[in-house]
């Protein structure tokens, strides 16, 4: 008798639920601004958008070519038989030279045009200049970021052809350095000079809010114009320069143009990752599509750790 009042109960207490989930749900639904679901919805949209190119390019690095390429959907993995690691090996072995090379001339002229471009600023925004000197300084160097690299490759390469630059660095191939790394230094000052007026406006935009009452209070206890950039503006500049370190090895890691003037060819030992990457795999049979991309994320990889290892000071200086 009481399993029969139970079971007659059970329909009503069900309907309640259910009622009760659809007023919640209805109340939920009535509560979202629209507003934020436009938002959100672009947002996802836009992940997509970027993250789609490479989620293809990554499995196709993956798998064989062409069969593999041919016979699967552009987006799905690869099935097992068409399945290889082969790609990476391939690639990882004809890049390996070139990564040495990039970041034998990248590494030294990300921090040096980042070192100056921070003097540079700091001359301009704390020293005592007559704004009559000041301003064509400054003038000249905001213009240089505005020279777009192809109106200087002519000019560029008739400069270090005219440079006696292997007789300088002689003592570098007596002691057995190929004389082809010459392309590397005139690389690694050619990206110095040309990174000095971006590094140098990015630092100025950050010096300019920098606290006139602490620089005063350093000079007041005797502090030089050097010291004070040593002891104060050097160390509060850590987040800009996480900024600038990034950016700069990122576009010397991967401009091509000046690479192709200097050096030109990619058997060259002196070769940049750049140079090689861009002749991996073509053949006469055709291209090889997913060594392309295996090589293309092997390229990408140094970036990638240098924004891991300066993330967070990197969001706090473009905050900032």
């Amino acid at each position: 008798m009481s399993d029969a009042r139970h079971d007659e109960s059970d329909p009503t207490d069900s309907a309640g639920g259910t009622d009760g989930l659809a007023d919640r749900l209805r109340d939920d639904l009535a509560g979202l601004d629209g507003y934020r679901v436009a938002l959100y919805a672009t947002i996802l949209t836009m992940t997509v958008f970027f993250l789609t190119p490479i989620e293809s390019g990554l499995v196709t690095a993956f798998k064989t070519n062409p069969e593999g390429i041919s016979s699967t959907l552009p987006f799905a993995p690869p099935p097992p038989q068409f399945f290889t690691l082969e790609k990476w090996q391939t690639a990882m072995a004809a890049l390996g030279r070139g990564m040495v090379n990039s970041a034998l001339y990248a590494v030294p002229a990300t921090i040096l045009s980042a070192l100056l471009g921070s003097f540079a600023a700091y001359g301009l925004t704390q020293a005592d200049w007559r704004a009559r000197y000041k301003a064509p300084v400054l003038t000249m160097l905001v213009a240089g970021i505005f020279i777009p690299y192809q109106a200087v490759l002519v000019p560029l390469s008739q400069f270090w052809g005219a440079m006696p630059l292997q007789e300088l660095l002689t003592p570098l191939w007596v002691l057995g350095v190929p004389e082809a790394y010459t392309g590397l230094v005139e690389l690694t000052i050619t990206h110095v000079a040309y990174g000095i007026p971006i590094c140098m406006v990015l630092f100025r935009s950050y010096y300019r809010n920098v606290s006139e009452e602490m620089i005063e209070a350093a000079r007041l206890d005797g502090a030089t114009f050097r010291r004070v950039y040593r002891r104060i503006v050097f160390p509060i500049s850590t987040p800009m320069f996480a900024v600038v370190l990034i950016y700069q090895f990122t576009q010397i890691w991967n401009d091509l143009l000046f690479a192709l003037i200097l050096v030109s060819t990619e058997s060259s030992p002196a070769a940049p990752v750049v140079l090689i990457l861009a002749g991996l795999g073509e053949s006469m049979e055709g291209q090889d599509f997913a060594l392309r991309m295996a090589g293309a994320f092997i390229a990408a990889l140094p970036t990638l750790i240098v924004y891991i290892m300066f993330g967070e000071e990197f969001a706090e200086g473009v905050a900032t």
